[in-house]
């Protein structure tokens, strides 16, 4: 069982979280249920990587913290979009989410070993393709260019956890034949929407500001994929983490603008 799990009580948010994610959360309405829904794209991705740094015993960002944490807002934000949503493919997707869900909560409570952790991949992996159908349903549903936008800025949150998660497999020295693949397709989904965004009419200059802030966080990556050298699993953390950052900012401020 993982330390995390003796010491339930005594965890707290990092700041990241603190700021922009919270615990019994309502959905509004649709541009911030395609928020929400995009961010637990993001937590499929942020559970993968922390899982792999409690497996290598990195404790760099209080990776055990963050995974109970993470859990439990997984949980409220699934709720909260089901009892939010009213329309019928949507429902059938959520319900899929949480069908998904219930078995990998489980296993994360178990301790992470070279064993285990590729059916966790493969699990979570699962669980981020039905995530992201609903989203673009959420996204679909509000009729609007503006959803769409919405919905790429939300998963370009998810796109800079799941490199994280990608390169913390290769770390620990987890045999991956598909990495490579998977992390060109990443990178390249993540350059291709950061043009996308840039060239958006939603665009405010704090927008704009944190889209070029990302964009410049995005250059380690880019740096490091043409690098064999080793890889240092805390600079990935914070990195990843620093998009995260200037990404969820900008989706929120995408929903505001959605809204005026």
């Amino acid at each position: 069982m993982l330390l995390i799990f003796r010491n339930i009580l005594g965890f707290s948010l990092l700041p990241i979280l603190m700021s922009n994610f919270t615990f019994a959360i309502e959905v509004k309405d649709l541009a911030h249920a395609v928020d929400v829904a995009g961010k637990q794209r993001m937590f499929t991705q942020r559970m993968l990587k922390n899982y792999a740094m409690v497996g290598m015993n990195n404790n760099f960002g209080n990776p055990e913290s963050d995974l109970v944490n993470i859990i439990d807002i997984f949980n409220d934000h699934l709720d909260s979009l089901i009892e939010f949503n009213k329309d019928k493919d949507t429902k059938d997707s959520l319900e899929n989410v949480k069908k998904l869900w219930l078995p990998i909560k489980d296993s994360l409570a178990k301790a992470p070993t070279k064993d285990n952790i590729g059916k966790a991949q493969e699990d979570l992996e699962a669980l981020l393709k039905e995530a992201n159908k609903s989203t673009q349903l959420f996204a679909k549903q509000t009729g609007k260019a503006s959803g769409e936008i919405i919905n790429i800025s939300g998963r370009q949150r998810m796109l800079s956890q799941r490199m994280a998660g990608l390169y913390m497999l290769k770390v620990w020295g987890i045999d991956d034949p598909q990495f490579q693949d998977k992390m060109d397709t990443t990178m390249k989904l993540f350059k291709d929407s950061s043009d996308k965004l840039m060239a958006s009419d939603m665009n405010t200059p704090e927008i704009t500001k944190l889209l070029k802030l990302s964009k410049r966080y995005f250059m380690f990556f880019e740096i490091m994929n043409k690098s064999s050298k080793k890889f240092i699993p805390t600079l990935i953390y914070k990195k990843s983490n620093q998009i995260l950052k200037s990404m969820n900012t900008a989706t929120g401020l995408y929903v505001i603008e959605e809204n005026k």
